[in-house]
């Protein structure tokens, strides 16, 4: 055996004092992560979308950008009453919408009263149900992304089978393909702008197109009809069709009221859950255990002689 030469050991970030290392403590770093919130940006497309759709509304060349929206409106409604045609054993002949915004649906036999009510309520209170499950439902843009998919599938479905009149099935023809266009080709921003335009037309729609029912007689495709769904409805239950009409109107504020509140308080949670600090793992100077670890017992490990064979 022999004695080699003797060496310092050195001990990497401590600062060395006498005999023994001192560790000198650190302050734990936070490093803030940005992360984009899905709630946080569907309320901004919602909020987009209201905006856009106050402002159109009163613009003189609002009703042309407006104009395809509302008949998409037409197309949910009419479609809600055949939903409840094919439910209620009634049957579903055909759908017909045209220039002037309006449709109808034809059912191709009669039903009794209950059947008869349920049809009549399902085209105010459908639209209003589809347009708040929209403003709910279309959190993050896959989620946007998938409803175009299914509107584009649905429209698709509706003129093969029920469609009938030209205009009709030109104004379904285009609105399957821009919806499934913009799923499949358009950016996160533009599905997620669009459902959420989409779902506000139809709570807006579902609200204003009710205040028709208030009138005597009802327009569709330029023809006077005296009997409307309020009409039916009252027909087929009780009261009058003012009765009716304010009872689809206080509806469908409802629905949209719920739908907002909904998407507020699930933004806010997500609001708070964001402001929460997410702690890193200890910084190894602080905890009890690394610092046992790294204070040597004696000065022998770090300022001591080695002896090492040679």
């Amino acid at each position: 055996m022999c004695i080699g030469r003797l060496r310092p050991l050195r001990c990497p970030k401590s600062e060395v004092s006498g005999p023994t290392a001192t560790v000198v403590p650190r302050r734990p770093r936070y490093t803030a992560t940005t992360v984009a919130d899905p709630a946080q940006r569907q309320e901004r497309a919602l909020i987009v979308a209201l905006l856009a759709s106050l402002l159109l509304w009163n613009l003189p060349f609002g009703g042309l950008v407006l104009y395809p929206f509302k008949l998409l409106a037409t197309w949910l409604h009419e479609m809600s009453h055949g939903v409840l045609m094919l439910v209620t054993g009634a049957g579903f002949s055909q759908l017909e919408i045209y220039r002037d915004t309006s449709g109808i649906a034809f059912a191709q036999r009669g039903v009794g009263g209950a059947g008869r009510a349920a049809i009549a309520g399902a085209g105010y209170m459908g639209a209003a149900v589809l347009g708040a499950s929209l403003l709910v439902l279309s959190q993050t843009a896959r989620q946007a992304r998938a409803i175009l998919v299914g509107f584009a599938i649905a429209l698709t479905l509706s003129l093969i089978f029920w469609v009938r009149n030209d205009f009709g099935m030109s104004a379904v023809a285009v609105g399957a393909v821009t919806c499934m266009a913009v799923a499949r080709l358009g950016g996160e921003n533009a599905a997620l702008l669009l459902v959420n335009f989409v779902a506000a037309q139809a709570c807006v729609n579902a609200v204003l197109d009710i205040r028709v029912l208030f009138r005597p007689t009802l327009v569709i495709n330029g023809e006077v009809v005296r009997v409307s769904d309020a009409h039916n409805m009252a027909a087929a239950t009780f009261g009058s069709h003012w009765l009716w009409a304010g009872v689809w109107l206080g509806f469908s504020f409802v629905c949209f009221f719920v739908a907002l509140r909904v998407t507020h308080q699930r933004q806010r949670r997500s609001a708070t859950a964001a402001a929460s600090p997410t702690r890193p793992h200890p910084d190894p100077a602080l905890d009890p255990a690394a610092r046992a670890t790294a204070e040597p017992r004696d000065g022998s490990d770090c300022s001591g002689p080695d002896r090492s064979p040679a």
